[in-house]
């Protein structure tokens, strides 16, 4: 009788263990395609999008197997491509999503409906079982970022130049604000986020972070913080100062500015005067004691620029959104003269309260690799 009972169990549990095993199978597939669901969904939603939908197996042919790597960031890895027409590309592989594939939607929803002179151009995009690919137009000059901080580039960008770029993103930047049917917010303005062409002509791209909002609505909800530390608004982090809105793009446009004129990252441990530590700071204190800011290699005029790059950038760096322009003032700000530009007050927290926050960057089209993310 007991070696009956025995059998019986040992057989039952035997025959238990496939299906444990395949319901535990049915949770995962349940878990992991509840992201391609959601993206499946939004893409029939939108069957009038614009840009092209590729198959993995034309992804890999177009990227010769991913053989060349141009960067890697918190949102996945890019490599160069090439379509069957000879026209290059930028293929970014999205890594595993942790928003229900919510990034490749922001990215699709976003740039994949508009078209802009300074907005990267998304191509194509694909999504096959877990494989989800962006295809956009490949950018020669690769990320801003190295042409600010990194020593290798032989030849720096004149302020002529500098200043023509920042322009151009500021002309990026207020067309999403204003330009669109719905304003979106990108939430990740910088260095490393702003692209190059083969004429040095910028485009804002990385729309991962993205929020699509109405155009009437001037106060927006976020669940949680979002960009990369050192260029995020202070009402991200503090809401008593004010409500969340385009103001924090402007916010961080203005630390991307600080960084252009400054040549170097607005926090800088290793400088030669703690006072230089954090740059914002230290110039704005400069100017109010009517000294001069140094610029290597410039001329009267290119100084003047610089100056005037910099006045921009601390009335964009307010510490109240409600003190700092919008984009469309401040793009008139830049093609004006910098005479008749006033010193706004002191916009920010003090050096050490700033540096806590850090400065983490990201990559895109470029060879640095750091985080970007939602907080």
């Amino acid at each position: 009788m007991l070696y009956i009972v025995g059998t019986y169990f040992t057989s039952r549990t035997i025959l238990g263990i496939p299906g444990v095993i395949a319901f535990l199978i049915y949770k995962w597939r349940r878990r992991h395609l509840s992201i391609y669901d959601a993206v499946e969904e939004f893409l029939q939603s939108h069957n009038n999008l614009m840009p092209i939908r590729y198959s993995y197996s034309e992804i890999r042919k177009m990227s010769k197997s991913f053989k060349d790597k141009l960067g890697e960031g918190g949102f996945g890895t890019v490599f160069k491509g090439t379509l069957r027409s000879g026209r290059l590309v930028a293929i970014k592989m999205l890594g595993k999503s942790k928003t229900n594939g919510q990034d490749f939607i922001n990215e699709v929803a976003t740039i994949g409906m508009i078209h802009h002179v300074n907005i990267v151009q998304l191509i194509g995009f694909c999504v096959e079982g877990s494989k989800r690919a962006l295809v956009y137009e490949f950018m020669p000059n690769g990320s801003l970022n190295k042409y600010i901080f990194l020593p290798e580039v032989s030849t720096l960008l004149s302020y002529d130049k500098m200043y023509d770029i920042a322009l151009g993103v500021a002309r990026g930047i207020e067309y999403l604000h204003q330009g669109c049917d719905m304003q979106i917010l990108h939430f990740d303005i910088k260095p490393h986020n702003i692209l190059l062409d083969e004429n040095f002509t910028p485009k804002v791209s990385d729309f991962g972070l993205a929020k699509l909002y109405s155009v009437n609505d001037s106060i927006v909800s976020l669940t949680a913080a979002r960009g990369t530390l050192g260029y995020m608004a202070p009402e991200l982090f503090y809401k008593n100062i004010g409500g969340v809105s385009y103001k924090a793009d402007v916010y961080s446009f203005g630390m991307l500015l600080m960084e252009m004129a400054g040549r170097r990252k607005n926090v800088n441990a290793s400088v030669e005067h703690s006072s230089q530590l954090y740059f914002p700071t230290w110039v704005y204190d400069q100017l109010n004691n009517g000294n001069n800011i140094e610029m290597e290699e410039a001329t009267n005029e290119e100084k003047k620029i610089g100056m005037k790059m910099i006045i921009v950038a601390l009335w964009c760096i307010q510490m109240k959104p409600s003190d700092r322009p919008s984009m469309n003032k401040v793009i008139q700000m830049l093609e004006g003269e910098v005479e008749y530009l006033q010193m706004p007050s002191k916009p920010f927290l003090s050096s050490l309260e700033r540096i806590t926050t850090g400065g983490g960057e990201n990559s895109n089209q470029s060879n640095e690799s750091s985080e970007s993310s939602q907080i």
